[in-house]
């Protein structure tokens, strides 16, 4: 027969072993927020970004991913998992869990994985963003750039695009191509993450909240 405390310990490491999966899922969302947040710490001391408080001011929301691949994602395209984030009145909401994936992103040479930022600066990009399996560059009447030399031209003139994106490989810009890429929302790390059953739009422009978003957001908010 077993003794009580052989009993409590059975049944705590069969209730870990019930858990587990739970514990290890919430990790990973916890890893990926953790990554956007060393991304947005890279960006503010990134010499080739000098206009990542301009382009903040003015984005609707933004996509981060704190490790783009190369290779073996998508079915052996590269990509990787991210969070968007969207402003509203009284701020930037809470981040809700995306992946970005396509046949090949043209990192730089060498370069194996990068960090990246999509800044949606129109409502036009960030809702076409929004609707599922959005392919970048196959949408009619939004426009992508990549930031580079020409890009304070192009935000400066009359037709300034809907989305910009920023990479940084190795600590390097990247000079990351994106036309082609597939966006697509991740509602069962969301419901994970917080909790409860949500879609993504619910996340980004609900009434949801989680403490373990604070610093993301405050980072977001300091920066612009």
């Amino acid at each position: 027969m077993l003794t009580r405390a052989e009993f409590l310990g059975g049944a705590t490491l069969f209730t870990g072993m019930l858990l587990s999966p739970l514990a290890r899922a919430q990790s990973d969302e916890m890893s990926v927020i953790q990554g956007a947040e060393k991304v947005l710490h890279d960006l503010r001391k990134d010499k080739e970004f000098g206009n990542a408080q301009q382009l903040l001011r003015r984005a609707r929301g933004v996509m981060i991913v704190p490790n783009l691949l190369k290779g073996g994602f998508f079915v052996g395209g590269e990509g990787g998992e991210g969070v968007i984030l969207a402003r509203g009145r009284q701020g930037w909401g809470q981040p809700a869990f995306y992946v970005i994936g396509a046949a090949s992103f043209g990192l730089q040479i060498g370069a194996e994985a990068a960090e990246v930022i999509l800044f949606f600066l129109t409502e036009k990009g960030l809702n076409g963003v929004l609707n599922n399996d959005f392919k970048i560059g196959a949408q009619a009447g939004i426009t992508v750039v990549t930031l580079g030399s020409n890009v304070e031209a192009a935000l400066s003139g009359p037709n300034a695009p809907d989305i910009v994106a920023w990479s940084s490989a190795s600590g390097l810009y990247g000079g990351l191509t994106v036309d082609g890429s597939v966006i697509r929302a991740e509602p069962n790390k969301d419901s994970t993450f917080y909790g409860r059953r949500l879609t993504s739009k619910e996340v980004l422009f609900g009434p949801v909240t989680s403490p373990r978003t604070q610093t993301l957001r405050r980072q977001l908010t300091s920066l612009a």
